[in-house]
């Protein structure tokens, strides 16, 4: 694959993605950017210098929706697969639950580039969440990011509020800031952010703190014209439907016609999402408050897909009501259809050449339009435009001159530029005409590709420059532990190095010759600069990777790359600030200096003596504490979270970069190291342990040295033949 060209991961988490009869409009999270990532994606791979795309979205299995979104891998063809990653369980949620669970989505990805075995030359995420979990990919193998945030949350923030609603509604319902907050480090953090208009760049972007920082480029979405011809098609005797397209073209018309009174007569037509932003209630208002424009024209309003409005969400359920309250208002049965749902495959091609053979308009009364997408379909199928002013629109009408630009909060406005266009044959031409060929010229995918591959050709072409140290050593550190299936992870103070160093020069030897098979982790109670001062003022090289404050912190490689994953597995039920108040009235206990305190560790100093222990613990248990209480060299006493333990996160670094416990070899000198010396890694407890793990000797796999230190180390090697393990398993 390398040398055929570049490998591309998109990730698009929310919504519901598939090939075939995608389901846009069933709900918000199903507008048009699943159509557009996966036309992008489509393209892309059809591209020679593209070797292959992964479209990574969110494994559902759920009796609600398609079985489809239950296939892990979707091969789509031979240079484009749709990856499905489960994350939250398996139930479908709407993209603002799905926050708290995108750190288990990275862990389970990175699991899969691991098993793939080939890292990805350029990630690009799309809408916020998906940019979120490629800004993480991108960081922990160094790979260059690409983000296309198709709406974004300072935007929807100020115009919810200007539609009345409280801002801390908007907080608890959309997890607003959460959102913005992982935008503006996207913003930081990404090479190549690309708009589809330069009012996203300049006005949405804008808005941010980091909007500065980045790099944009405009590169309108594209379109598939094929799909999206021109209605005169149909009337040469050359062009033959297929049997399927003749059904969906009659089915259509049969769903329009069981509205109207008067079918015949032009077609106004506006297809949406039922979301007020899309001012579904303006039009019909606009076309209800007109007499003479009921007179000349039927409404057709395709607001998704829906079978029962009381199982809608509350803002679609809304919208919907308020459509059918308006019709009745205005009495306008039989001149406005409110068709329940349509096929976005085949049914809306035809839709679009139906309201243009009528002479019909399209509208797009929208509130706020990023693209407009909707527009340049009717455009292409030869049918002329109403849209409101503002966004992509603006960028579509100037390109293309096929319609007209309005206010979309004044009603006479829109009812009088269909009624010139409907009125005005000439006119109607041109717009149709325009619209056909400019949409051809302007918006395409392959002219999409044709700018954005030189971008990330160029992104991927710098960071493989820089990717290697001046050693030919990968800097990557996700790079480095995807070749790694062995490791050696100790204990720093008085295991790595103690009163007794005479062969930890030795150890450090043994750790360079073996590099390329055997990683080096180091696990300890020292916060991650202390343990990096220490190993530092020993001669220790840094370690692939640091387990710190008593296990409740991972880090990786050179560049301290925190573990994110582990930090969200962490948080789960751990109220720091209650433990903390809960403890304050022991006399016993002494809260340690501020610098070794952590988010999910509180350190006091407490001397030894009767039922101390047994006390904490019943302060915390009757407090309904969550909790893992750690007791180590008759001094220190660390409360974590009761997911922490330097035990258990050797474990999760086990899972999340699939090296076997079973290849682990873990050495240690104390009660704290108790928990990661047990069960299936290799334990070595040195000779200089603390009397704690006594009680350890005789078990399955704990080798108890002689040796202090370093020097007990290389016992343990020796003892389970640890070299010979991994220089097989690297020779084979």
């Amino acid at each position: 694959m390398e040398n055929r060209g570049l490998y591309v991961q998109m990730f698009s988490i929310h919504g519901l993605l598939r090939k075939e009869n995608m389901e846009m409009g069933r709900d918000a999270d199903t507008g048009g950017q699943i159509k557009y990532v996966v036309e992008l994606a489509e393209t892309l791979s059809g591209n020679p210098d593209i070797a292959r795309v992964d479209l990574f979205t969110r494994l559902i299995a759920d009796k609600s929706v398609s079985e489809d979104y239950s296939r892990p891998v979707e091969d789509i063809n031979d240079k484009f697969r749709i990856v499905r990653i489960q994350c939250g369980g398996r139930k479908y949620m709407r993209k603002e639950l799905l926050w708290q669970h995108l750190d288990e989505y990275i862990d389970k990805t990175i699991k899969f580039i691991k098993r793939e075995n080939f890292i990805p030359h350029v990630v690009h995420g799309h809408y916020a969440d998906g940019g979120y979990v490629a800004m993480q990919i991108s960081e922990i193998f160094g790979i260059p990011f690409a983000f296309t945030g198709h709406s974004l949350g300072r935007s929807k923030l100020a115009k919810l509020i200007g539609d009345g609603m409280r801002e801390d509604e908007i907080i608890k319902k959309y997890k607003i800031n959460t959102r913005i907050e992982k935008e503006e480090d996207i913003l930081k953090n990404v090479e190549l952010v690309v708009t589809s208009t330069n009012q996203e760049k300049e006005d949405q972007y804008g808005m941010y703190e980091n909007s500065g920082l980045p790099r944009y480029a405009v590169i309108p979405p594209g379109l598939d014209v094929n799909k999206f011809y021109a209605y005169y098609h149909d009337l040469m005797p050359e062009r033959k439907k297929e049997e399927e397209e003749i059904h969906a073209h009659a089915r259509v018309l049969q769903e329009l016609n069981r509205f109207f009174i008067q079918p015949d007569k032009p077609l106004v037509l506006t297809l949406c999402r039922p979301d007020k932003r899309k001012n579904i209630s303006g039009l019909i208002e606009a076309y209800g408050e007109d007499k003479d424009l009921q007179i000349m024209a039927n409404l057709a309003i395709f607001a998704g897909i829906r079978k029962d409005i009381h199982e809608k969400e509350e803002n679609e359920r809304d919208v919907l009501t308020e459509m059918l309250l308006l019709m009745d208002k205005y009495d306008l049965y039989g001149k406005m259809a409110i068709p329940k749902k349509h096929d976005f495959d085949l049914e809306v091609p035809e839709l679009y050449r139906i309201a243009a053979a009528k002479k019909g308009v399209f509208v797009n009364a929208a509130l706020t339009e990023p693209f407009g997408l909707t527009l340049l379909e009717a455009s292409s199928c030869g049918l002329p435009i109403v849209t409101t002013n503002d966004g992509g629109p603006r960028d579509i009408i100037a390109n293309c001159e096929n319609g007209i630009l309005v206010d979309p909060t004044d009603g006479k406005a829109i009812a009088r530029a269909i009624k010139k266009i409907i009125t005005n044959p000439e006119l109607w031409e041109r717009y149709s005409k325009n619209g056909v060929i400019n949409v051809q010229k302007h918006y395409t995918w392959d002219a999409h590709v044709n700018t954005h591959i030189p971008l990330i050709k160029k992104m991927a072409s710098s960071a493989g420059t820089s990717r290697l140290t001046a050693n030919n050593r990968e800097i990557s550190a996700g790079a480095r532990l995807m070749k790694l299936e062995y490791f050696l992870i100790t204990d720093i103070d008085n295991t790595l190095i103690g009163d007794d160093n005479d062969e930890l020069e030795q150890l450090l030897d043994f750790l360079k010759k073996n590099r390329e098979h055997c990683g080096f982790a180091v696990a300890t109670g020292r916060t991650v600069q202390s343990a990096l001062d220490y190993l530092e003022e020993h001669n220790v090289p840094v370690p692939d990777i640091i387990i710190s404050s008593v296990g409740s912190e991972i880090y990786y490689g050179n560049n301290r790359l925190y573990d994110s994953g582990w930090d969200a597995h962490l948080s789960h039920r751990w109220e720091r600030q209650k433990i903390v108040d809960v403890l304050k009235p022991i006399p016993f206990l002494e809260y340690q200096e501020e610098e070794t305190q952590r988010k999910f560790k509180i350190s006091y100093f407490m001397d030894p003596k009767k039922d101390r222990l047994s006390k904490v613990h019943h302060v915390l248990m009757t407090s309904r504490c969550h909790y893992s209480l750690i007791y180590s060299h008759e001094r220190f006493l660390d409360i974590l979270p009761y997911r922490a333990s330097k035990g258990k996160a050797i474990r999760f670094v086990s899972y999340k970069w699939e090296i076997p416990l079973e290849n682990i070899l873990v050495c240690g000198d104390s009660g704290n190291d108790e928990e990661m010396l047990t069960g299936e890694p290799l334990g070595v407890v040195v000779g200089n342990y603390s009397s704690e793990l006594e009680l350890l000797r005789g078990n399955r796999n704990i080798y108890f040295a002689e040796k202090s230190c370093a020097g007990g180390i290389l016992q343990g090697i020796d003892y389970y033949r640890f070299e010979d393990k991994f220089r097989g398993a690297g020779n084979e």
